[in-house]
């Protein structure tokens, strides 16, 4: 079943029904994930500061998983951006300064 996530508030609903079936109390979620139980009492309320590393445990102790739609034109470049992912062990590679271009670089005008 999919269900559409509009705000953190959504996930917060998705996350407390997951937990109730699955008969577990916060605090022993918060214990397993190693959060606070604020934490998840927060996330279960839709705070929208949330930590997305911390949400991401709850819902994979909880069987979830959070999913993005994305147009069918961006495909190429997901991809594409994914192998280089995976070819950098892991890690976006850092950017480089820019490159001035002709604009920045040229004489000012003396004449004014």
């Amino acid at each position: 079943m999919r269900v559409p996530i509009h705000n953190p508030a959504d996930l917060g609903v998705v996350i407390r029904a997951l937990r109730k079936s699955a008969g577990i109390r916060q605090d022993d979620l918060a214990a397993t994930v190693g959060v606070s139980k604020q934490f998840a009492t927060d996330v279960e309320g839709g705070k929208p500061t949330a930590q997305v590393g911390l949400l991401m445990k709850l819902l994979e102790e909880l069987g979830g998983r959070l999913e993005v739609e994305v147009a069918d034109s961006v495909k190429a470049t997901l991809e594409e951006v994914q192998a280089r992912f995976v070819a950098q062990g892991g890690k976006h590679q850092k950017r480089r300064g820019r490159t001035p271009t002709a604009f920045a670089t040229a004489p000012k005008d003396q004449d004014r």
